[in-house]
């Protein structure tokens, strides 16, 4: 059972619909009010339909004869399958709630109900409901009377007991994960609690929420956070750290997240998150008000913690995970580092800065490589990083998608395809871009003694393939190109842009890409026991 300290609240499956220990009852349906529910629903919502046209639309809050006493309807409304997907479920469970919480519901019972159009609906359904009972952090430690806003959240379903106890189950890791992420990811802005504040998850403060979170779990942490040997061992990290490392409270450190199956390994997934909780752009500034939002540039990190979180409630038991999360503080001051200098990566390759505010690819690459190395002596091993890290991403793809880029080894296993499949069927949704020679090329060192330049002095959004040059980046100065498909050792390598998918202020961050790598990476690995 998941510590209800880690969850919005406690979900409780519910057998008798006639049930006094609710409040309210909320139903999800993607067909026509009163067609497909099942009694007493249909009956009302038949009722209901005939003298409310759009009732199949906007939902209602209707008396129904039943312990509960109040009825929350809240359908997907029309669903075209060409183009819908399952994310309208989760949608309509969200607003359902909120919508809930409202009429003054404390003890809500959700139904779910199943779909034959889409194969996780009830799960995604459960997802969306706990989405929308989150708290923030800051308001919890604010506001400990507002901790929860609800008692707890009872599950009843037509569908076999079995298969509801597994897709609750499920939905409790998935979910932990998604919190974990969004305590750390940022704090919901809230004008009159004063707004969201990058002091609370510095990285010193990262490291304490893990600590507390991970104690006596099946995941191992080990913080590399003094100065010289950060310099030492990860020098590009070090050079954005600069500036922050002389206050003690912004100083960056690498957390690595280890979880060892209890089998043989077969699938080795390594993982490096951009954990940087401010971003000021450095000395290159951002001006002119973009800054504002920039606590937000540590959901790569966040994302990678909430898998491991997953992972320790899951605990698959063949699969192999190493998380890296880099969490820097991009500030400004005497200190800065600045365009122009040039610094040796670990891997070996001299780096020439261009832009301060291209620090999410500086502060990866050295982990990366870390990594790489371990890799080549782990089993089946698959790269990954995940970071905030291009506006380009976002006008690509758009507000809601990751992005996935393949390394070629990567690619010849469709890897982005599976990650597509996989956030398609749980509505976690991917794009796939793919990385190509001008990608490298436009990193290429331009005077004698640079191997590589890390950025333009121009904003993604402003540069012709804005999103896939950092991943070219990150293979370059990490060493990774050495392990392409013609060498002797490929490593799969892959790159998620999670810029468009986070989620920004003032909406809460999402947790992308969470559930689509459970999806793709442990679903078919572990056996769901009864909770």
């Amino acid at each position: 059972m998941i510590h209800f300290r880690w969850m919005p609240c406690q979900l409780k499956i519910e057998t008798n619909i006639c049930s006094g220990d609710y409040d309210g009852i909320i139903l999800v349906s993607g067909s026509a009010p009163g067609s497909n529910e099942p009694e007493p629903f249909k009956t009302v919502l038949y009722a209901a339909a005939q003298i409310d046209a759009a009732l199949g639309v906007i939902g209602a809050v209707l008396p129904i004869n039943l312990l509960a006493k109040r009825f929350i309807y809240s359908p997907t409304g029309p669903l075209n399958m060409d183009y819908h997907d399952v994310r309208s479920f989760a949608e309509a469970a969200t607003k359902g709630v909120k919508r809930a919480l409202k009429a003054g519901v404390k003890c809500p019972l959700l139904v779910l109900l199943p779909d034959d159009r889409f194969e996780n609906v009830e799960l995604v359904t459960l997802l969306g409901a706990l989405e929308g009972l989150y708290v923030p952090l800051e308001v919890r430690e604010i506001c400990p009377d507002r901790c929860y806003k609800a008692c707890q959240l009872g599950v009843w379903s037509p569908i076999c007991s079995k298969k509801l106890q597994g897709i609750v189950k499920l939905a409790s890791a998935l979910e932990s994960g998604r919190y974990v992420a969004r305590d750390i990811a940022a704090l919901l802005l809230c004008v009159k609690l004063g707004g969201a504040d990058p002091e609370r998850m510095a990285p010193l403060r990262v490291e304490e929420y893990l600590a507390e979170l991970f104690c006596g779990s099946n995941i191992t942490m080990q913080v590399v956070s003094d100065q010289d040997t950060l310099l030492q061992e990860y020098p590009l990290f070090a050079c954005v750290n600069r500036a922050a490392s002389v206050i003690p409270r912004h100083a960056g450190r690498i957390i690595f997240l280890t979880y060892e199956p209890s089998a043989c390994v077969l699938e080795t997934i390594m993982i490096v998150g951009k954990g940087v909780t401010y971003d000021t752009g450095g000395a290159d500034i951002k001006c002119q008000g973009i800054m504002a939002g920039m606590s937000r540039d540590k959901c790569g990190a966040a994302a990678c913690a909430g898998f491991m979180q997953v992972v320790n409630l899951l605990q698959p038991p063949t699969v192999k995970v190493v998380a890296a999360l880099c969490l820097v503080r991009n500030s400004v001051g005497e200190n800065s580092y600045v365009a122009d200098e040039v610094i040796t990566a670990k891997s070996g390759a001299r780096v020439r800065v261009g832009n301060t505010d291209a620090e999410g690819r500086m502060a990866m690459a050295d982990a990366l490589y870390y990594l790489k190395e371990m890799a080549l002596c782990s089993v089946n091993p698959h790269l990954f990083t995940i970071a905030t890290l291009t506006g380009h991403a976002v006008l690509t793809a758009g507000s809601g998608y990751s992005i996935a880029m393949d390394n070629s080894v990567a690619r010849l296993t469709s890897n982005a395809e599976k990650l597509q499949a996989s956030g398609e069927a749980i509505g976690d949704p991917f794009e796939i871009s793919r990385i190509r020679r001008e990608d490298f090329l436009i990193h290429q060192g331009r005077a004698e003694g640079d191997d590589i330049l890390q950025a333009l002095n121009k904003p993604s959004s402003k540069t012709p393939r804005g999103h896939q040059g950092p991943a070219a980046f990150l293979i370059k100065a990490s060493g990774l190109d050495k392990h392409g498909i013609e060498s002797e050792k490929p490593l799969k390598y892959c790159h998620l842009d999670v810029a468009g998918s986070a989620g920004d202020l003032p909406a809460q961050p999402t947790g992308s890409p969470i559930l689509t790598l459970a999806k793709a990476f442990l679903f078919d690995k572990i056996e769901i026991k009864d909770p």
